[in-house]
């Protein structure tokens, strides 16, 4: 049986850094996963998108695709705009089978990828002391993820032994600023900013900006195209898969009857 084509789809941006870093992460797929076949698509800003991603495909004879969002704050929920899409493209290429996997989400191994992108960014800066953490991401994310990104600020607290509150970007809760000035109000003053971010978005941008502005001694780049990253997308990708073999309606699986061929196509040898 061939593995199912893999579709990342990522939010776009027009910001060329995004579109860079999601095609480097495909090669790291490829470079982990050689037999599996990754595509790239987009949903905002930048091409391909995602029906022209799944049309192409289609059109090269594969029958099934597993989309793995490429979102870090939702854990559970699938942007409404990719149901819809992928609606849309079996519809028009009823072979099709696509199986849309849960988002990459704020799992715990990607703490310690965030630790080596902050310690970069003190190094840099030649910071020698700290008193404070802020873990910021782009959005509150659904209840799950916003359930998981707390945990995780506390987890990051306890590993460092520092302080650590959450903000977003985008103004679906506290802002780095406010953030920073909760620490402030504990007698905090050498803060520094993590960015759970996978590319450097708009989003991104402003929440450092807004970081130096208001005094923090150091903001990490995004996690960016790592190992880790990569990993949690082919174990997104395993098990969406899963949804794609046969089981009857006892659910046993029901092995596709491999083709014989006829008598007069065999060779025999002398």
């Amino acid at each position: 049986m061939t593995a199912p084509t893999l579709v990342i789809a990522a939010r776009g941006s027009r910001d060329q850094r995004v579109a860079r870093a999601t095609q480097a992460l495909k090669a790291e797929l490829t470079r982990l996963r050689p037999e599996v076949d990754a595509h790239v698509a987009f949903l905002d800003s930048c091409l391909p998108s995602l029906p022209q991603v799944l049309g192409t495909v289609a059109g090269s004879g594969v029958d099934e695709v597993v989309v793995v969002p490429l979102e870090l704050t939702h854990a559970i929920e699938v942007d409404p705009r990719i149901d819809g899409l992928v609606a849309q493209t079996t519809h028009q290429h009823p072979a099709l089978r696509v199986s849309v996997a849960r988002p990459i989400g704020p799992e715990a191994s990607l703490l310690t990828l965030l630790d080596a992108r902050l310690r970069s960014a003190l190094a840099a800066a030649r910071v020698l002391e700290l008193d404070g953490l802020i873990l910021s991401s782009a959005t509150t994310g659904d209840v799950r993820g916003t359930a998981l990104l707390a945990r995780r600020a506390r987890q990051w607290s306890t590993h460092h032994r520092l302080p650590c509150l959450t903000a977003v970007a985008d103004g679906s809760g506290p802002s780095v600023a406010q953030a920073m000035q909760g620490l402030r109000s504990q007698g905090r003053r050498h803060i520094a900013v993590g960015s759970f971010f996978l590319a450097a978005d708009e989003r991104w941008a402003v929440q450092a900006d807004q970081a130096r502005r208001v005094g923090a001694v150091a903001v990490s780049e995004p996690l960016g195209t790592a190992a880790e990253v990569a990993e949690l997308v082919l174990a997104r990708y395993a098990f969406a898969a899963m949804e794609l073999l046969p089981f009857d309606e006892r659910g046993n699986f029901a092995a596709p009857e491999p083709e014989v061929a006829p008598i007069g196509a065999l060779a025999f040898g002398a």
